[in-house]
């Protein structure tokens, strides 16, 4: 199509891999006029209809709708412009389509009824200051009145899950699982008694040293025996039991005696709850961190070393 040479619709058709209909259809919609028609009254078309009709394609296969194509076409809008604001929508709606998929697919694993896909889409498709609220009420049951001790305001805040403004699909599942865990009432209630149990040694007028967390305590000093094959009922487990009463009761700020024992036992079991753990797997995911390490085996050998007579 060169110089002022006009063609036919069907010439159009083939050079631009458009139907006639298509081209027809923008032609009465203003966007890709003809040129001038013949004495047979057939529309033709000069040379600017094939790179307009490309733009059209494109712009229609990017999902804009028809009267903001025909005002970039007309040159009405900027094309930078309406591209920023329609690239704004499609984040959207990825967003929206991701928190579809994780529950579609959790409630096609859960074999879930209607009530509980109702529950899964709520917790879906809250808003940010929603999730927050949520988040808060959990960590509000279980720290509750304990917030006078300044060690919990640094835990709350590593229990705090944040979904980021873009999330993938694991990670909105992540979130729904992790919401769903936070409403249990059973499950804040042994948190709870865990953070109780945290504080327990200041109310009773004992002065706590400095703590290190239980579980790298558990996993550094049990965690080799479990490695190296010794039975948690054997005596060959007693140094590790007594390393592990003599570094709790020191954490305590309590001397070493047969008390220290019940105590450690309820801390550990708490921790045990499959549920806690759970709880820690899927905050890492909705927050993007490294998934961290089960310390079940070495947890499960240590309550067994510390309910044995011949460990003991």
């Amino acid at each position: 199509m060169d110089g002022d040479t006009l063609h036919s619709i069907g010439d159009l058709a083939r050079r631009t891999g458009l139907t006639v209909k298509a081209i027809r259809f923008y032609a009465d919609c203003g966007i890709v006029p003809p040129t001038d028609r013949s004495p047979a009254g057939y529309r033709r078309y000069g040379t600017e209809a094939v790179a307009r009709l490309e733009l059209v394609r494109t712009l229609r296969g990017l999902g804009l709708d028809l009267p903001t194509i025909r005002r970039v076409v007309e040159q009405e809008l900027p094309l930078a412009e309406v591209a920023a604001a329609q690239a704004e929508a499609l984040a959207a709606q990825i967003r929206l389509l991701r928190r579809r998929h994780a529950v579609l697919t959790a409630v096609a694993r859960r074999g879930s009824t209607p009530e509980e896909m109702d529950l899964m889409h709520r917790f879906a498709t809250l808003t940010e200051d929603e999730r927050r609220l949520l988040a808060g009420d959990f960590l509000d049951a279980v720290f509750g009145g304990l917030h006078a001790d300044p060690r919990f305001a640094g835990i709350a805040r590593s229990l705090t899950p944040e979904l980021p403004e873009n999330p993938t699909a694991e990670q909105v599942e992540a979130w729904i699982e992790l919401a769903e865990l936070c409403q249990d009432a059973d499950f804040r209630a042994a948190v709870r008694r865990l953070a109780e149990r945290y504080v327990r040694p200041a109310a009773e007028g004992y002065r706590p040293g400095p703590r290190r967390d239980l579980m790298a305590a558990v996993r550094d000093l049990a965690g080799p025996a479990l490695a190296a094959g010794v039975g948690p009922a054997s005596a060959e487990a007693g140094p590790v039991v007594a390393a592990l009463l003599a570094e709790c009761a020191a954490t305590l700020g309590r001397p070493v005696g047969e008390e220290v024992r019940p105590h450690l036992l309820e801390q550990l079991e708490t921790v045990q709850d499959p549920r806690w753990e759970r709880y820690l797997r899927l905050l890492a995911v909705v927050n993007g961190w490294p998934a961290p390490e089960s310390l079940a085996p070495v947890l499960d050998w240590t309550l067994q070393a510390l309910r044995s007579p011949a460990a003991g």
